[in-house]
């Protein structure tokens, strides 16, 4: 396992940008691919995006085309930009790392990841 930890979240307007950002522990940060997901108020877990240990990425449809997902391995850092902000894009954004031995393997599901951030908190307004 490692240790994430999440940062950047804040209140933007409608239409605006935000980059959450999550540090990892540990010296096998490349060994993982990584994923964000987000939770609303009295809703379930939902994937946003995803990306290999070799850079490959995959999105919800309703981020794509706003939402870009990086990583920066020797600082041990995965990113979210997100662009044209909505107000249903408001929730709780967590990352997640999954170790694989496979460089392109990319993990949609929740029950599929080894460890999770506490999250940050993400509001868009009107």
């Amino acid at each position: 396992q490692v240790q994430l930890v999440e940062s950047g979240g804040g209140l933007v307007q409608a239409g605006g940008s935000l980059r959450v950002s999550c540090a990892a522990s540990g010296r096998t940060f490349s060994m993982y691919a990584l994923g964000w997901f987000r939770q609303a108020p009295g809703k379930e877990r939902e994937f946003v995006a995803s990306i290999s240990r070799s850079g490959g990425v995959i999105y919800t449809e309703t981020v794509k085309g706003r939402f870009t997902i990086s990583r920066d391995n020797p600082k041990n850092t995965v990113y979210l930009q997100m662009n044209s902000l909505k107000p249903e894009d408001t929730g709780v954004y967590t990352c997640a790392a999954k170790y694989t031995p496979h460089l392109s393997n990319l993990f949609r599901s929740v029950v599929e990841y080894d460890s999770w951030g506490q999250g940050t908190q993400v509001t868009v307004s009107t």
